[in-house]
């Protein structure tokens, strides 16, 4: 590390902020960890986090304005690893290594910055690879770790997001043409089924055709198995190599793995397809379910108001419940991105009410043109 501390004071704070939660986020995946060697990584992750976090102590040298304790949306990111699954914040946390990195170097932290891009690296390889050896290289530790689990949770968040802001944009609309409160609301209903509906399709439409494409590979590398079982192997130790395992191991493994059938389909499959054979990508079904029920929720949100009230009265009322919805739905994008929770708060609502308001005007014009 640099002899002189080259980050000012402000920065050097937030790094040590996002160092210390960093360390938690660690001892909680090790704690999640299913094979001793996948606990001993994210623990050594853990304890280079803390070592970062002595280092930005020494700079400040204010130990009464830091604090130990890990920040709420670390907590929040605990938690959700704890109940989805550590793939949930994989993502999020590759992205603030790398961010971190950029930081130390810009600060002439050299040697922490080289950290933050191994760390990144490694979170990387336990995301995208898959399991198969034990002990001798990162790559391999763990193929349950694929980052589906935090796209899930992104596109539950960004379905109720389209539902809210859709559905209050016809709302709006409807509202502006100063039709009839039964109007409004048949309209609100209307557009929640169909957006739903609609969601739903789509998504029983991409998971199931994605489905049958895996599918489809995975045949085709069974074929290829049968015929040519060399070949596949020489396939495989090249990817092991690739990943830093010496050559004469490499090449060990994957005669040990093609010898298998089965074991050799499965490894083929997530090593050189990425696909996971015992999931080919979910459920359509399901994945319909959930989009249909998400966007529902987003949608039914600016309608309630029109079942008790009608007028002014309820188009405010939507307009408040709708920003208090986009804002809880900004503050979830949040905890992902690690941004502020006024800003993307408050993002969130800004978007939403000007495409509310767009809406609203055009529906006003449109009534005057009728009426007129």
């Amino acid at each position: 590390m640099s002899d002189s501390p080259s980050i000012d004071i402000e920065r050097a704070k937030a790094a040590y902020r996002d160092e210390i939660d960093g360390a938690y986020l660690y001892d909680v995946l090790a704690d999640l960890a299913d094979t001793p060697e996948l606990q001993s990584v994210y623990d050594r992750l853990a304890n280079s986090e803390r070592s970062h976090a002595e280092r930005l102590r020494e700079i400040i040298d204010d130990d009464d304005s830091l604090s130990s304790t890990p920040s709420w949306r670390a907590r929040v990111l605990a938690r959700l690893a704890r109940r989805f699954g550590p793939s949930v914040v994989l993502s999020t946390l590759t992205e603030r290594e790398v961010d971190g990195a950029a930081t130390y170097l810009d600060a002439g932290e050299t040697a922490i910055a080289a950290d933050e891009h191994g760390h990144a690296r490694t979170l990387r390889a336990l995301s995208e690879t898959t399991e198969g050896v034990q002990g001798t290289t990162l790559a391999m530790l763990e193929g349950r770790h694929r980052a589906t689990s935090g796209n899930t949770l992104r596109a539950a968040v960004l379905g109720a997001n389209d539902g809210l802001v859709s559905n209050l944009s016809l709302v709006m609309g409807v509202a502006g043409a100063s039709l009839s409160p039964e109007s409004v609301l048949i309209a609100g209903l209307a557009g929640l089924v169909a957006g739903s509906g609609s969601m739903a399709m789509g998504e029983w439409l991409s998971v199931q055709s994605s489905r049958e494409l895996y599918e489809r590979q995975l045949s085709v590398e069974a074929a290829e198995l049968e015929a040519t079982p060399e070949q596949e192997a020489e396939e495989l130790a090249l990817i092991y190599r690739a990943k830093g395992i010496p050559d004469a191991r490499a090449t060990e493994l994957a005669m040990q793995i093609v010898s298998d059938r089965e074991t050799a389909l499965d490894t083929l499959a997530r090593e050189e397809l990425a696909i996971d054979p015992e999931d080919l990508g979910g459920s359509a079904w399901g994945a319909a379910a959930s989009s249909f029920v998400l966007f529902a929720i987003g949608a039914v949100i600016p309608v309630i108001p029109f079942f008790f009230i009608s007028g002014l009265t309820a188009v405010v009322v939507s307009l408040v419940l709708s920003a208090i919805g986009l804002f809880a739905i900004g503050a979830g994008i949040t905890v992902l991105t690690g941004r502020s929770l006024l800003f993307s708060g408050g993002r969130q609502v800004g978007i939403g009410l000007v495409a509310a308001a767009l809406t609203y005007g055009i529906g006003s014009l449109v009534g005057v043109g009728l009426v007129g």
